[in-house]
């Protein structure tokens, strides 16, 4: 694929996510208010779309509660500002084992494994735009924890979300999930042209070096649409890197906590930093409106 540089590019602001950072930072947002007011002030800044997990209100932690979702989806929609929603559906398909000399029975504490149903009831429920679908299984940074959507599991929720109306975001943490996801799209149970998001620099997925980043970005076809991001320092070279290579943008509290050397950031800063950086290389931002148009997003309200 020949470089060839987006110039209408939209931000995807990735809100608070499920990893273990509520406690790292004061600006992680946990309670329902807390996530939608940190999504709203994102898209002011200038994000298109706000990507959203939720958290238990008190400890933190990542939850499923079908409650929080729909408190979140509706404190958006009611806001004064548009933003395209996208609501995660990679909860339920974590499996921590046990030791290395025992590994069964799994360890209960760090394993939720449901069905497919379960795992978008909540996008059911809350009916988004977009919603995100974990095209892989993968070793995931801890020693026994396996990111776990067999090729059986995303047939059915890939199915379930086209029948919803709800457009799949592809999140590819390696070449293996971009294949599977063209054969889902090849057998109909995604519709063409997919959007894809490149998940740079997650152990142990795609390491975030830039001949890995162009290897992905050329295995995803000419017609669709994809946007990237890497973690931590990284975050907002990748932020040009993804407009250079003709993609979009995603930054956010769920991939990085710092705007600088020992600064803490909030989601409306990296937003504004990355507008910054996309506006300085000559692209223009493009709104929820312009992105629904793009991506083929209708906006409506949950049952």
């Amino acid at each position: 694929m020949p470089l060839s540089m987006n110039t209408d590019v939209f931000i995807t602001c990735a809100v608070t996510g499920s990893g273990s950072t509520q406690d790292r930072s004061p600006h992680v947002p946990r309670s329902p208010k807390q996530i939608a007011d940190s999504a709203i002030a994102a898209a002011k800044a200038g994000a298109a779309i706000v990507h959203c997990h939720v958290r238990d209100p008190e400890t933190g932690t990542p939850s499923r509660d079908l409650k929080l979702y729909r408190e979140v989806t509706d404190r958006i929609r009611d806001a004064d500002v548009d933003v395209v929603l996208n609501l995660t559906a990679g909860m339920g398909g974590d499996i921590t084992f046990g030791p290395t000399d025992a590994p069964l029975p799994v360890n209960d504490a760090g394993t939720d494994m449901i069905g497919a149903a379960e795992r978008v009831a909540h996008v059911a429920e809350c009916l988004p735009e977009i919603c995100t679908l974990d095209c892989g299984t993968m070793n995931f940074a801890e020693a026994d924890y396996v990111m776990t959507n067999t090729p059986g599991m995303l047939r059915a929720m890939g199915q379930m979300m086209t029948d919803l109306g709800v457009k799949p975001e592809i999140e590819a943490f390696d070449t293996g999930h971009l294949w599977f996801a063209k054969e889902l799209v090849k057998e109909g149970v995604l519709d063409a042209p997919a959007l894809v998001q490149l998940c740079m620099g997650v152990p142990w997925g795609a390491p975030d070096d830039l001949n890995t980043f162009m290897a992905m970005v050329n295995n995803v076809p000419d017609d669709w649409t994809f946007s990237a991001f890497s973690l931590g320092r990284n975050q907002m070279a990748y932020a040009a890197a993804a407009v250079l290579a003709g993609g979009n943008v995603r930054v956010g509290l769920e991939d990085n906590l710092w705007l600088g050397k020992g600064e803490l950031a909030t989601n409306e800063q990296l937003v504004t930093r990355a507008r910054g950086i996309i506006e300085g290389m000559g692209a223009r931002l493009i709104g929820p409106d312009e992105v629904r148009k793009k991506l083929g997003l209708v906006k409506r309200a949950p049952k």
